[in-house]
């Protein structure tokens, strides 16, 4: 089982702290122990006198074969078991090709999927409990998944709510407010149209069903306002890329670690350490990856459009490998989730299903004149450019030094130049292409 990143450790605690107080509410409490789930769970339910034991299915290999372990022994004592598709829209097994085999591109994927008709209905949560009697638990203190010394969760705390109060309130602010204008504000960094409901969704405490279903019956309360069918088609087309990155995970267990397209297993990966700390640290050059690393760094979240770009400037501007991102990310993301992110990766990288190919190259400066055009996306996360003109906003290095000492920027000291020439890099990146062609890789 892979072990969670610092910021996913974090929002665990957090989320277990929300759901203890629930439970508590309705005459229950949450009871932690650790060990093998083969051994705690019967023994749990034996001392419980629990009749059945009831979870929500995992698609990981390491998950798919704890279930299965832990029903058969629970069967061994007599105690009935039964699994749930709670994570997913789609059972994996329920959308393959007319051949019966997976898909590995997304738009059939989904066209097949939406075929097998509406999600089922989420149910409402009940009012009250009957909890067990006391059982011996540990602490969450006990399992030391939050920082101490150093303390470097403050801006985490500042962004987000976990656990199932704050995933309801966060799914309310997205439908009353943003889900109208989706499909066109959700790559723009700089406003609020994204749900920012990830880390939700990949702790459980809000489900794709039940998101799907609230998004339908937002645009059916609202129907003189100006949520399209293209905004709620677009939503539904997101939890679909979850949903795919989910499937693929489950046929292809090792998706965080091997090239789903195994002709990259030759691609000439660079070593270059200064430059991946560098696109760590949000000191590249590139204004529009600096303020998403930085971005990560603070919140532990990052907007999609800029994971894109960062990604595609580690992976093709310095020529590191994907694996060394999708690390990264795990580590810093609220919302590291084991089959979206490698599978991001995977797509950016050009060695994945259904992915982008490798000579799309993204141009750090095009994009955020694209989609920060004002430059108030990197104003913030990067305030050192703050007063700099927006013309030059993406490109300091473009500004006169008049311009720039107007600013209070001095290139390579308060703000570094950049550490590889977009053109230079862009043509190393396609000879490396090539070279998977030619087999001189």
């Amino acid at each position: 089982m892979r072990r969670l990143g610092g910021a996913a450790r974090w929002w665990l605690d957090q989320s277990l702290r929300a759901l203890d107080r629930d439970l508590r509410g309705r005459g229950a409490s949450l009871t932690l122990q650790r060990g093998r789930a083969t051994a705690i769970v019967p023994e749990l339910a034996a001392e419980c006198g629990a009749a059945s034991v009831c979870w929500n299915r995992r698609y990981d290999q390491a998950g798919v074969a704890a279930d299965a372990a832990v029903a058969e022994d629970l069967a061994a004592r007599a105690i009935a078991s039964e699994s749930f598709p709670g994570t997913l829209l789609f059972e994996p097994g329920a959308v393959k090709t007319a051949a019966g085999l997976p898909f590995a591109v997304f738009t059939p994927f989904w066209r097949r999927a939406r075929q097998l008709g509406e999600p089922r209905p989420p149910l409402r949560a009940p009012e009250r409990i009957d909890g067990a009697r006391a059982i011996p638990s540990e602490t969450l203190g006990d399992w030391k998944l939050a920082p101490t010394a150093p303390d470097w969760a403050g801006g985490l705390r500042a962004t987000w709510i976990p656990g199932e109060a704050g995933g309801r309130a966060r799914a309310q602010a997205f439908l009353d407010t943003a889900l109208a204008g989706y499909a066109t504000l959700r790559d723009r960094p700089d406003r609020a149209g994204t749900s920012r409901l990830s880390a939700h969704l990949r702790f459980g405490e809000v489900s794709a069903c039940q998101l799907w279903h609230a998004a339908h019956a937002a645009r059916d309360a609202r129907r003189d306002a100006q949520i399209a069918p293209g905004d709620v088609e677009k939503f539904l087309s997101e939890l679909g890329w979850r949903e795919f990155a989910y499937h693929l995970l489950h046929h292809h267990p090792d998706l965080a670690t091997r090239n789903f397209q195994s002709r990259f297993d030759a691609f000439p990966w660079a070593s270059d350490g200064p430059g991946l700390r560098a696109w760590q640290d949000g000191r590249t050059g590139y204004p529009i990856v600096d303020a998403g690393m930085r971005e990560l760094w603070t919140t532990g979240w990052m907007h999609n459009r800029v994971r894109m770009i960062a990604a595609s400037f580690l992976v093709k501007h310095l020529l590191l490998d994907w694996r060394l991102g999708e690390s990264w990310f795990w580590d810093t993301l609220v919302d590291a989730d084991p089959a979206n992110n490698p599978a991001g990766w995977q797509w950016v990288a050009g060695s994945g299903a259904d992915a982008a190919p490798y000579f799309r190259i993204f141009s750090p400066v095009l994009q955020g004149e694209k989609f920060d055009p004002a430059g108030a996306y990197v104003r913030r996360w990067v305030p050192e450019l703050a007063r700099l003109p927006a013309e030059f906003i993406h490109a300091p290095w473009r500004a006169s030094d008049r311009a720039l000492a107007a600013a209070g920027i001095t290139l390579g000291d308060s703000y570094p130049r950049p550490i590889v020439d977009h053109q230079a890099a862009r043509v190393r990146a396609l000879a490396s292409l090539a070279s998977l062609k030619t087999g001189k890789a």
